[in-house]
């Protein structure tokens, strides 16, 4: 092989090599963050269930908080250890929960610090990658908690594309 051609490999391989250390991934905006909290907390309110609604980022940041009137004090911190949960597992927190309580070897889940396993918290995704979640606490259980999640990002599923 003559020099040029192995300089030219060299290079290629280096430049591949570069590119594949950064990364590109999406993330949500603030308004998509808080246009899910608002469809969430409005979605419950007309049900007649005071919730609260956290949205977080692809990290489990916090991006938006909504807690309709009469919901409980305790309903902001469940729903944002829920969207936490969610977010990091890339998974409902229900099925989780229900992964938790059938597997003996899924159990210690709950000492996993900032964990929450009770249903409410979903992954909010664009294809099959997770940007972010939404928690919800404060309906009358974890199943009726992650509802009024899915009915909010089903409002918003024209945005997730």
């Amino acid at each position: 092989m003559n020099k040029i051609a192995l300089a030219a490999l060299l290079a290629l391989g280096t430049m591949s090599a570069q590119a594949q250390a950064v990364r590109t991934e999406r993330n949500m905006s603030l308004d998509l963050a808080n246009q899910i909290a608002a469809q969430t907390v409005a979605a419950w309110t007309t049900a007649g269930y005071a919730v609260a609604a956290t949205v977080v980022d692809r990290a489990g940041v916090v991006r938006a908080v909504q807690r309709a009137d009469n919901a409980g004090p305790h309903t902001l911190e469940a729903s944002r250890l829920k969207a936490y949960t969610s977010a990091s597992a890339k998974n409902n927190t229900l099925a989780i929960m229900e992964a938790a309580q059938k597997n003996p070897a899924a159990a210690n889940l709950v000492q996993i610090p900032g964990y929450l396993l009770l249903g409410g918290g979903v992954p909010v995704r664009v294809g099959n990658e997770v940007i972010g979640a939404v928690g919800v606490g404060g309906a009358p259980g974890g199943h009726l908690d992650e509802q009024c999640a899915l009915a909010a990002l089903d409002k918003v599923k024209g945005q997730l594309q």
